[in-house]
């Protein structure tokens, strides 16, 4: 597959892991990675959402885990190539088995959201299969910072049950980022992040198309320090 070009940096590509998407790219580049020392992504896949928090926020330092052989190698491959490298490392790992030292400021994930089927296209990538919902919400509460947030983007409809999980975790939904595919459509997305500390929620609306197949103001203003838009 051909390697997909950012400004700063590229990402080899691979059928047998999930490829660069818009959810990833959002997550890249809205995720609140100011002021923070040491972030943990959990599920790489490519290593796009940490290369590009890695360009936002040069003084952090950044951690990949995944549990699929196959996309530790691609993420090592498109750290080692970017500029970013002596910020980056990567791991094979089960996150449910994960051990660490030290807490962190910022963990994030792009976590899988289709329930199991008899497909095989991108099973772990996509679907509840390794990690569910619960088992990363409990797990990312251990580790987290007392300030720490954690940063996810998910479907819509399971909003409410993360919101809910994580309050049984200690933890507080103190930013909301309702995403629509196209303008005048339904939210068809959440970036939602947590946080031990009770704050005000902040929440904003965000719309990747103004029509088919034409980005928005919005998005090509967020993404105007990654993309290449010819």
């Amino acid at each position: 597959m051909k390697p997909f070009k950012f400004k700063q940096f590229s990402i080899e590509q691979s059928k047998d892991v999930f490829r660069v998407g818009t959810d990833g790219v959002l997550l890249g580049a809205l995720a609140h990675v100011e002021g923070v020392q040491n972030v943990l992504e959990v599920g790489t896949g490519t290593g796009l959402i940490s290369l590009m928090l890695a360009q936002r926020n040069p003084d952090a330092s950044f951690l990949g885990i995944d549990i699929q052989e196959e996309a530790v190698e691609l993420t090592r491959t498109n750290f080692e190539n970017s500029p970013f490298r002596s910020r980056l490392y990567n791991q094979h790992q089960d996150f449910k088995a994960f051990l660490s030292d030290r807490k962190f400021d910022l963990i994030v994930s792009n976590p899988p959201y289709f329930e199991e089927s008899d497909s095989i296209k991108d099973k772990i990538a996509r679907q509840v299969v390794e990690l569910n919902f619960k088992q990363l919400i409990n797990k990312a509460s251990q580790l987290l910072s007392e300030k720490g947030i954690l940063s996810v983007i998910i479907p819509f409809e399971v909003g409410i049950d993360w919101i809910k999980m994580t309050k049984e975790e200690g933890m507080n939904v103190t930013r909301k980022v309702n995403i629509r595919g196209i303008e005048g459509s339904k939210v068809k997305r959440l970036i939602l992040e947590f946080s031990f500390l009770e704050r005000p929620l902040e929440e904003a609306e965000f719309i990747i198309e103004k029509s088919p197949r034409k980005y928005s103001d919005q998005y090509l203003e967020l993404t105007k320090e990654f993309h290449v838009f010819k």
